[in-house]
């Protein structure tokens, strides 16, 4: 049974539709989330997947970048503990 290709959003936001893309959303979540979260340079990326694996390129990276990378931004801002919270 093949899984679903979309990550829904837990503010009730708009789901994420990875539909008609060769890797698996979670592959697709973890680069994109990569590349904002830590202060990597897409070919790091790019690298960091190649030793787990996953072979692309940096420029695949790039544009789920920019197709994912505000609505995954949100999701990770939406999920983490506000500034100042104890």
């Amino acid at each position: 049974m093949k899984k679903a290709s979309v990550s829904v959003l837990p503010s009730g936001e708009a789901p994420i539709s990875f539909k008609g893309y060769r890797f698996p959303p979670d592959i697709i979540s973890y680069a994109v989330w990569l590349y904002y979260r830590f202060p990597l340079s897409l070919r790091m990326v790019e690298e960091m997947l190649a030793a787990r694996g996953i072979e692309l390129t940096y420029e695949t990276v790039r544009c789920w970048a920019t197709k994912f990378g505000l609505a995954i931004a949100r999701r990770i801002r939406s999920t983490a503990p506000g500034r100042g919270d104890k």
